[in-house]
């Protein structure tokens, strides 16, 4: 997850004749490999400097990703939504267009103007979405922004043929092959899930629980927002977010695990998700936000319960 950096922009001007067809080198937001690229409207960041995964994921679809203007997304629902509900977006808490929530920042109701590019299978532009406003973001106990669209799923679908991807409402499985599928470059990675890390700590922030993949998903900046897929039942198990860029030890770019004895590991060039089943559980009829739902345990803005 990186800070920008106008460096950045002058690095993907000179590449630009490089990235034909493929993924090149990346700028990023917070958490490393994960982090945010460079936005037009924005500052780039530093680049991840991680090696791109040739295109051996390429036949995956990129049917309902999104890319914003320094991210990736997805168009998604939940597993109850309807087809007459406000669509949503999602992507992580550091790709948030108002900057990085601080630790223990809860941020939900937020108006918004953010556009998105939709994306067929092909990875070819669908269409544009546009949010109304910022339905929950933090990055607090994991790494998300969720956006209310100014459309339900069955407009979308009817003006573009593409369909919302779902999120799976059950743990991640140790094991489970897993494809992280980038809107931004259009590129995707595949791997599978290595383990899960008690704790993850980056600079300010920790996380809970979070999906640790195999050395195979080196992925760069402007992946952050990826959907996860897990490749067995075709929903969005977790959301991509950083990467150990140097080996150092709990610092910006450089996530450290904590396991509950409190031992730290560093693993140097190794990937991360941040879960997203207990997503659904917050969210009742109409696509409705509630963080006094039953069974939800997403972070809450100080001062409610």
């Amino acid at each position: 997850m990186r800070k920008p950096l106008l460096a950045t922009l002058a690095t993907l001007t000179l590449g630009a004749a490089a990235l034909a067809g493929t993924a090149g080198t990346a700028a990023a937001a917070p958490a490393g490999g994960g982090r945010a690229a460079p936005a037009v409207t924005t500052p780039g960041a530093h680049p991840d400097g991680g090696k791109v995964t040739p295109a051996a994921a390429r036949a995956t679809s990129f049917a309902g990703t999104v890319a914003l203007s320094n991210c990736s997304g997805s168009l998604v629902r939940m597993p109850n939504s309807q087809s007459t509900d406000p669509a949503l977006v999602m992507t992580n808490g550091h790709c948030l267009e108002t900057g990085f929530p601080s630790a223990g920042q809860v941020i939900t109701g937020q108006s918004s103007t953010r556009s998105f590019t939709l994306l067929n299978a092909s990875a070819g532009s669908a269409g544009t979405l546009k949010a109304n406003q910022v339905v929950y973001s933090t990055m607090t106990d994991t790494d998300v922004t969720l956006y209310q669209l100014t459309k339900t799923y069955a407009q979308i679908q009817q003006s573009t043929g593409i369909a919302p991807l779902t999120l799976a409402a059950t743990h991640p499985v140790q094991g489970h092959a897993v494809n992280v599928v980038s809107g931004y470059w259009k590129q995707a990675y595949s791997c599978s899930v290595d383990g899960f890390a008690y704790r993850l700590k980056e600079d300010q922030w920790t996380w809970k629980d979070a999906v640790r993949y195999t050395p195979e998903c080196q992925v760069i900046g402007g992946t952050s927002g990826s959907p996860v897929i897990d490749t067995t039942t075709g929903q969005i198990t977790a959301i991509n977010n950083t990467t150990n860029e140097s080996g150092e030890r709990c610092t910006l770019d450089n996530p450290c695990e904590v396991d509950e004895q409190g031992t730290v590991t560093i693993r140097e060039g190794i990937g991360y998700a941040e879960e997203t089943y207990g997503i659904p559980a917050c969210f009742t009829t109409g696509n409705k936000l509630d963080l006094a739902a039953a069974g939800c345990e997403l972070p809450k803005p100080s001062g409610t319960r």
